[in-house]
């Protein structure tokens, strides 16, 4: 029974959220409604001690990142940059290699360490330009950005400093670069699938003779002027904020040591407040890349955008607002569930899949899906099943580095359900329904999906690691 409920509450999420209902009001209610039919006298102190203190958390953390990648997203929007980079991407590989530009990008900022969030902010301007210029329906503007963002250089390719090939390192004791080779071949197979599937529907989407659409939401500004800026200026703030954010996610821990603490200046004894740094040092980066990213699209257009910024980042906040508030709601609905026995029922039941690789790759997506987080999902079942995954790797002989490369892989597997956070967000930013655009990106999660499968079986067949 703690299972069918645990489940009602997951599907009930996923159908609100796919018709379109806010989860910000339902993700409460979907977990209040779960601990409700299994202990009604634990609904006000989860809400409050767990549901609302993940949700309150999440903003805390996360907010100033999503306000400045909507800022950072907006000027670069009203400066023309956009538009300039659109043109000259298209007068170099044409109009109908839209969708490989916009993934190539996405691919290029998160392997260099930008968040999947901010990506979403930044890049929407330059695929709706593209799309727009290339007649391509803009509902496919989702599943292009999530095979960019979310797939391949989010948890497969070695070295990605996403924090999806992070947690595992903590559990196994390796490195961000574990199984390079077997991570290759997994994204190889994600990139290539991927843009298989994404041009066919952009083939039939023509032959059907569907174009841009007209009355979308949140549509970028048009950019009026005339001449637009050289496309190696247009293109230096995004260089910008992945450069800079390698070096500031280097240099803050070497300036703060492993913690900052200080006095408020107030009336009377006050307590120090201690921040340690390794676990703020990521934020930080990001947050401090954006804001020169900023500034670099300030120094270059700064009349054209100035003119139009008060109006335009009143709609970025109001963006920004949405997505913290959609994804801190499935954060706190995640903490809940995880909470509840049936959730426990389900982590037993994946544990007793023979196969230790296939065991850790359906345990981690599993709980990645209910969850809607893959970084949640993985940190619970490592954390629960990290010793005995680690026992089953030495008796089967194989190397940790595999059980590190599944682990990440299949936490961004069935992660993106209707109700996961970055879903939510996407769609927010871009002005599209479920309705409209999940089709592609649950095509794009299939894929990923799968390519675990692959990367096991090529490791069982080969030994490659």
């Amino acid at each position: 029974m703690d299972f069918l409920i645990v489940l009602g509450a997951l599907a009930f999420l996923m159908l609100v959220a796919y018709r379109g209902y806010s989860v910000i009001l339902f993700a409460p209610v979907a977990a209040m409604g779960a601990v409700l039919l299994i202990d009604p006298n634990l609904v006000a102190p989860m809400f409050t001690g767990l549901f609302m203190d993940k949700m309150v958390g999440f903003v805390k953390n996360f907010f100033p990142v999503f306000l400045l990648g909507a800022v950072f997203g907006k000027v670069i929007e009203l400066s023309g940059f956009s538009k300039a980079i659109v043109a000259s991407v298209i007068k170099l590989i044409g109009r109908e290699r839209a969708m490989l530009s916009i993934v190539v990008v996405c691919g290029l900022l998160t392997y260099g360490g930008v968040s999947l969030f901010v990506v979403v902010f930044a890049v929407y301007p330059f695929a709706a330009e593209m799309f727009r210029q290339g007649g391509i329906p803009k509902r496919l503007i989702p599943g292009t950005i999530a095979l960019g963002a979310f797939t391949f250089t989010m948890d497969s390719l070695p070295g990605t400093p996403q924090i999806q090939n992070i947690i595992p390192t903590t559990f196994f004791k390796t490195d961000i670069y574990a199984a390079p080779w077997l991570g290759i071949i997994g994204g190889v197979f994600i990139f290539i699938v991927g843009m298989l599937y994404l041009e066919a529907a952009r083939r039939r989407a023509a032959k059907a003779g569907e174009g841009y659409g007209e009355g979308h939401l949140n549509e970028p500004e048009a950019f009026t002027h005339e001449k637009l800026a050289h496309p190696l200026i247009a293109i230096l703030p995004l260089v910008m904020v992945g450069v800079m954010n390698k070096v500031f996610t280097t240099a803050i821990p070497a300036l703060y040591g492993e913690k900052v603490s200080f006095i408020p200046a107030v009336i009377g004894k006050a307590a120090p407040v201690v921040q340690q740094t390794k676990a703020v040092a990521a934020i930080w980066a990001v947050e401090g890349a954006l804001l020169i990213g900023i500034a670099t699209v300030f120094i270059f257009a700064w009349r054209t955008v100035v003119a139009k910024f008060a109006e335009g980042s009143k709609h970025a906040i109001g963006g920004a607002l949405l997505a913290t508030m959609n994804t801190a709601s499935e954060y706190g609905f995640g903490a809940v569930i995880a909470a509840l026995p049936g959730f426990l029922v389900v982590a037993n039941a994946l544990s007793a899949i023979p196969n230790p690789l296939i065991n850790e790759a359906i345990t981690v997506t599993a709980l990645a899906g209910i969850t809607g987080s893959a970084s949640g999902g993985m940190g619970i079942a490592l954390a629960a099943m990290a010793d005995t995954f680690i026992a089953n790797a030495q008796a089967a002989g194989i190397p940790l580095e595999v059980f590190h490369r599944v682990a990440s892989m299949a936490s961004g597997g069935m992660d993106t359900l209707p109700h996961n956070g970055a879903v939510i967000t996407l769609l927010a930013v871009t002005g599209l329904t479920h309705r409209q655009s999940y089709k592609d990106i649950f095509a794009i999660t299939c894929i990923k999906t799968l390519a675990v499968f692959v990367v096991i079986g090529t490791f069982y067949a080969t030994g490659i690691v």
